[in-house]
């Protein structure tokens, strides 16, 4: 049996001889013996032996075995001064979405195929179970099935899940059976009382109408008017701010600097209550920033020296819970008009530079 340091010196003739299989041509005069000579160098190749201490022209470091020619070299890089740049902290508020997206053909399709399938599968509806007989529900139940073809369901067209057809339970992609639209219409009509509480029909002159559901475009749409909030429900909202008049207008996102003792959350709170007023209920999501955006500092071209300082922003990601934006004549940060947009809005309105440093934050609606 070998002892620990036999199988050591083992290990380590078997790494030399590997060393020697390695070396090519040009070293033949190598001698893996440690070498008592003394190399004078320029201070390039003294650096690589300081970091690759005692090694042979072909260099083996941590089992790694290569040219010294092929060496990596460090080039010095100049870092950028902090003290041309100034910090800012700015917020993105947004306003998040009040409706669901607008479904698509297949959607629709997709979603009246599910119900019918649901006909399919469950137990068959019990009226008696839901109304006495002879009552005015009941009997407002029987108009409405036989005006539906004996369907129970109100939502799923002309299709009957008991009959010898149920198998044909799939819609085409645009059909009007699947329109959103077309099944409220036939909910809202179908949610109207027919038969009076004396068991006689209720002509269709005198039957109250079932109260609509609101419109998903708002009066604020027909408008655009961007400074409400009640627009685009089915989308994000952006506050943006216009600073300036005339050429010197500009639309940004609240921001502002940043102090010694602040942190940039603080700042980006302390921004948008001078910006857009204390009417609103916020709230911070995250101390995390989201976006950064960076404007380079001006040098005189002659001199090189300094002209104007360059600006590094930290976006934080805010939401808007209650209230609205309130300016004033003697705003404390210069604003002038506010808009609620929408990314897609965005795009038009604040600098072109800006835009893609805050675009990968947005929502996908």
């Amino acid at each position: 049996m070998m002892s620990a340091p036999g199988r050591g010196s083992a290990l380590l003739r078997k790494d030399l001889r590997s060393v020697h299989s390695l070396v090519t041509t040009e070293d033949t005069d190598y001698d893996p013996r440690p070498d008592s000579r003394h190399f004078y160098e320029d201070d390039s190749a003294r650096s690589v032996h300081d970091e690759y201490p005692r090694l042979p022209p072909t260099l083996c470091h941590r089992g790694i075995y290569l040219r010294r020619d092929h060496l990596p070299t460090t080039t010095p890089q100049t870092a950028p001064n902090p003290r041309h740049y100034t910090i800012q902290a700015g917020i993105i508020l947004t306003r998040a979405p009040l409706l669901t997206r607008e479904q698509t053909p297949f959607e629709n399709a997709f979603y009246l195929y599910q119900k019918r399938l649901n006909e399919r599968l469950t137990a068959p509806f019990r009226p008696a179970f839901y109304f006495k007989p002879d009552t005015a529900l009941d009997l407002d139940w029987r108009l409405k099935l036989r005006e539906r073809h004996g369907v129970p369901a109100k939502d799923i067209g002309r299709y009957n899940p008991r009959g010898r057809m149920a198998w044909n339970d799939e819609v085409m992609v645009g059909s009007p059976v699947c329109d959103p639209e077309n099944i409220r219409e036939k909910l809202l009509a179908d949610a109207e009382l027919r038969v009076s509480e004396d068991g006689e029909p209720i002509p269709a002159e005198d039957r109250v109408p079932v109260e609509r559901p609101m419109p998903r475009r708002t009066e604020a749409d027909e408008k655009r008017d961007t400074k409400r909030l009640d627009r685009a429900l089915d989308k994000t909202l952006y506050l943006v701010v216009k600073k300036g008049s005339g050429e010197q207008a500009r639309w940004e996102f609240p921001c502002g600097l940043v102090t010694t003792e602040e942190a940039l959350h603080e700042t980006a709170a302390r921004v948008l209550a001078e910006a857009a007023g204390v009417n609103m209920n916020t709230w911070i999501v995250g101390r995390v920033p989201v976006a950064h955006h960076v404007v380079a500092p001006e040098f005189d071209e002659a001199t090189g020296a300094l002209r104007n300082r360059g600006t590094k922003i930290f976006y934080l990601k805010g939401r808007i819970l209650a209230g609205q934006v309130t300016l004033t004549k003697d705003n404390l940060r210069g604003v002038t008009d506010f808009q609620w947009l929408t990314k897609d809005e965005l795009n038009g309105v604040i600098p072109r530079d800006l835009y893609p440093s805050v675009r990968n934050m947005f929502e996908l609606r």
